[in-house]
């Protein structure tokens, strides 16, 4: 049976790239994903079925080598070409950028390919993803192998952004390296290697996650007033905040983490590729960043902090449903001797007002560091409770139940002005 469901697929490819020979334009637009483990879903129970995903939009989500055969990954070609061969998908999980290419390919025209592969490598720091590592030569490989199927082809090829998803390992193993320059470095080499493999002028732009494993660091503390563990979840949410080049997607805490440990579940890929997809249609539409729930800044009257958001889908919202209720929702004030002096969190005008046990001078607020030592996610993990409305009018269907899909607050840590 599965041989036969095999030479069905494989004529069901060939005819589908045949057909695509009598169209005069074709435009492949690809956004792959790059990163550690989430980025390959490492751990994620596949809910999607790849001979349905094949043919979903007319056979119009491809891979790399703009063909049909989802699945197959690794950074080494042999073993890859030999997986393929041999059908051997054991190790083939649920990617974000599956549910991500659905959605865009009900909302581009039939003109349009999605072509989707992820990159990288579980377990490894940025600094081994960079240009020169296998890795990364794999990553620039698999664009320049697109390309050039879409150019034999006679088709346009761009490429708008990327989906990053990294930094657990280097928020937990301490390298001591700079993240924020590693990685505006190897943003700009990807951006000028796809640039000399495709030609093209516009810019790459970077859709990003936010790691948060802070609780799984050795030497974590929820009151320490210098939090080493903040600085990577940090930056990026500087860099989605304040360059319009960085897209949010969202952060990981509001899912269920397999083993509360490491990676998501097959059904938080599946929401967060809902969030990819809003933040691609931004970057295809020329609209103004506006995802991600971030802060914009901290002032404090008297023992009261008052913190101002950007917020996608207003009014903001406290829940306790899907994210397990954390000490004062999550967040923290803490005193420069390591003291927590937040008492009481409410939502006042679409700003979060905590009031302190005393006044916060020289403070530093936080959201979402905390967390059971050594556990992630949304039950016992470093997390919060605030969100922004968006799911009460936007769902999604897995496995024919609705899901909220929602922006939910970054985690922060930042000084009170």
């Amino acid at each position: 049976m599965k041989q036969l469901t095999a030479i069905i697929l494989l004529i069901a490819s060939i005819l589908f790239m045949a057909c695509q020979k009598n169209h005069s334009h074709r435009v492949v637009l690809c956004i792959p994903v790059y990163g550690q483990s989430l980025a390959l879903g490492e751990e994620a129970e596949r809910l999607t079925d790849f001979d349905s995903l094949a043919v979903y939009a007319n056979g119009r989500i491809v891979t790399e080598n703009l063909d049909h055969q989802f699945g197959y990954f690794e950074n080494d070609g042999l073993k890859e070409f030999t997986k393929k061969l041999v059908r051997y998908q054991k190790r083939a999980f649920e990617l974000s950028i599956y549910n991500m290419a659905k959605i865009l390919a009900d909302s581009t025209g039939s003109d349009t390919l999605i072509c989707i592969f992820p990159g990288g490598q579980g377990a490894t720091a940025i600094a081994n993803l960079s240009k020169g590592t296998k890795p990364y030569q794999k990553f620039i490989e698999d664009i320049r192998t697109a390309y050039e199927e879409a150019h034999e082809r006679g088709w346009d090829f761009v490429m708008p952004a990327i989906c990053w998803m990294q930094g657990e390992t280097d928020v937990t193993d301490y390298p001591d390296t700079d993240y924020m320059q590693l990685f505006l470095q190897l943003v700009e080499d990807i951006n000028n290697d796809v640039k000399n493999i495709a030609g093209q002028k516009q810019d790459i732009e970077i859709i990003c996650y936010q790691t948060g494993p802070v609780a799984r660091a050795k030497n974590f503390n929820a009151f320490a007033y210098d939090c080493p563990e903040m600085t990577i979840p940090q930056a990026i949410l500087e860099l989605v905040r304040d360059n319009p080049r960085y897209h949010a997607s969202g952060p990981m805490y509001p899912y269920t983490f397999v083993r509360e440990a490491i990676h998501i579940d097959g059904i938080g890929h599946q929401q967060h590729g809902c969030l990819v997809a809003l933040a691609v249609l931004d970057i295809l539409h020329y609209q103004k960043q506006s995802r991600g729930l971030l802060p914009i800044k901290a002032e404090h009257q008297g023992e009261e902090v008052i913190i101002d958001f950007s917020i996608p889908c207003p009014p903001l919202r406290i829940d306790t449903i899907q994210v397990t209720k954390a000490e004062n929702y999550g967040f923290s004030v803490i005193t420069p001797d390591n003291r927590n002096i937040a008492q009481f969190v409410t939502i006042q005008d679409n700003k979060v007002h905590i009031l302190c046990s005393e006044q916060p001078d020289s403070c530093r607020v936080r959201y979402a560091v905390n967390g059971e030592k050594m556990k992630s996610g949304r039950l016992h993990g470093p997390r919060g409770n605030l969100r922004d409305s968006q799911g009460e009018t936007l769902r999604i269907n897995i496995q024919g139940k609705p899901y909220p899909v929602y922006n939910w607050c970054w985690q922060f840590d930042i000084p009170i002005e």
